[in-house]
């Protein structure tokens, strides 16, 4: 996205001079999903003055009752007009801080777990900056509007129309990111029908996170203005392949120049990104919780469907969770290929420069390449804790408990966030699914 620099004033003159008439405030919870509160015109003013009040105790993962008056503070450069509604009347958004009553900081805002570890980072000397690679389907609804998993086509990788059905959604996904200030580098069907990626151009890490947020709203909109619905589940297709949220890394110096590259190396890495893929993999069971946050997520991460599966690195197999794309030069990136687009961004974000960070402290080293020949040869097991994702969030859960750097990175996220999803878990484990029923109802 361009990065702007406004100021109070910018901000009422963009609003006269588009004749705005409300501007939705937004934030997420700790499951990543968007909130705001709509503001009128002239209620902007306060808002710019950080005036705005919420309660707190409402939502997912913030505060008790009796802590409840949160303030937001807008991030001026997040400002956008929304291309889809009225243009009499329109309708902005400005991104905000959580803030609690007595003017400090909320450190159970997602957007503030971000900030925090990229202040580590810059203290150390560097600064993340990533790209996504987002897939996800397009459904038809039924006769009540309600998503199903019925296809709206039979295309597959890279086909166009006819058949590929959504490319006329797809389309005017991409021009209303643009729109809104995207730098969109591809968009194509994806392997399986009904499935749909669009690449985002890198940038800094927090823009990369509010990037997200928006990304998925508009594709919502969009789709549902083509009487479609567009999903961010994992795996909402038995037997087909999974939606991933692919993030390809590069750290730089305060300078700007990209640390990861080293011109003398086999791979084209450094020191500094060896170590930095170590402490990816070292951490990367816990950082599965919080990539790859859902019940349904582990559905997506099995053997088969071009998913990772394994801890490691390579540069030509689908199943490991790094993959060190083709060198191009000075602009090398390491693809983490795990996270699914159900993940809160600014958590999984903050846990991933984090596991990154560790390694660099620690020098952490990483283990050799994993070539396609030695996976298949070895034929690791998942059973085999060391070298395999986690199969299920408990799984997931559980190594997050024990790992205290990414206890660090989400600060006072961490009980919430993990009661939250403990509370997923039970929940799916106490219901009887139909695969039990196929199974044992008449064998027993």
């Amino acid at each position: 996205m361009v990065q702007k620099k406004y100021e109070k004033e910018d901000i009422l003159r963009l609003v006269e001079e588009n004749d705005i008439k409300f501007i939705r405030l937004q934030f997420v919870d700790i499951l990543g999903t968007l909130k705001n509160v709509a503001v009128t015109v002239e209620q902007l003013e306060k808002a710019l003055n950080d005036e705005i009040m919420f309660d707190g105790s409402s939502i997912e993962g913030f505060l008790r009752s009796e802590e409840a008056d949160m303030y937001l503070k807008p991030d001026l450069d997040t400002f956008e007009i929304f291309p889809w509604r009225p243009q009499q009347g329109k309708v902005a958004r400005l991104i905000c801080d959580i803030y609690k009553a007595d003017g400090n900081p909320f450190e159970g805002d997602p957007r503030y777990v971000l900030k925090k570890v990229l202040n580590e980072a810059w203290e150390m000397g560097y600064e993340l900056n990533i790209g996504t690679e987002f897939e996800f389907f397009l459904f038809h609804t039924d006769e009540n509007g309600n998503p199903t998993t019925i296809t709206h086509d039979k295309a597959g990788y890279f086909d166009l129309g006819p058949l590929d059905l959504g490319e006329n959604v797809r389309r005017d996904i991409v021009l209303t990111l643009e729109d809104m200030g995207f730098e969109i580098e591809a968009s194509h069907h994806e392997v399986a029908p009904g499935q749909h990626e669009i690449d985002f151009k890198q940038t800094n890490a927090l823009r990369a996170a509010d990037n997200i947020t928006t990304f998925k709203l508009v594709v919502k909109v969009i789709a549902q203005r083509h009487g479609l619905h567009a999903t961010f589940m994992p795996k909402p297709v038995y037997g087909m392949h999974g939606s991933g949220m692919h993030c390809n890394l590069t750290l730089k110096n305060t300078e700007g120049k990209n640390i990861f590259y080293n011109k003398d190396d086999k791979l084209k890495l450094s020191d500094e990104a060896y170590q930095f893929i170590g402490g990816l993999l070292k951490n990367a069971r816990a950082l599965t919780s919080i990539t790859n946050p859902t019940v349904n997520s582990y559905k997506r991460l099995v053997p088969g469907h071009e998913a990772p599966t394994f801890i490691g690195y390579s540069t030509n197999n689908n199943s490991t969770l790094i993959r060190i794309p083709t060198s191009r030069g000075e602009d090398i990136k390491l693809e983490l290929r795990g996270p699914d687009p159900s993940a809160n961004p600014y958590l999984a974000i903050a846990a991933i420069l984090k596991s990154g960070l560790d390694g660099l402290k620690n020098k952490t080293k990483a283990p050799d390449e994993v070539s396609h020949n030695e996976l298949k040869e070895k034929n690791y097991s998942i059973l085999d804790e060391e070298k395999s994702l986690p199969v299920n969030l408990k799984d997931a859960i559980m190594a997050l408990s024990k790992n205290e750097v990414l206890k660090d990175a989400l600060g006072e996220c961490y009980d919430n966030y993990v009661k939250s999803k403990d509370l997923e878990w039970i929940e799916y484990s106490s219901k009887i699914h139909q695969w039990e029923l196929n199974k044992y109802i008449s064998r027993y």
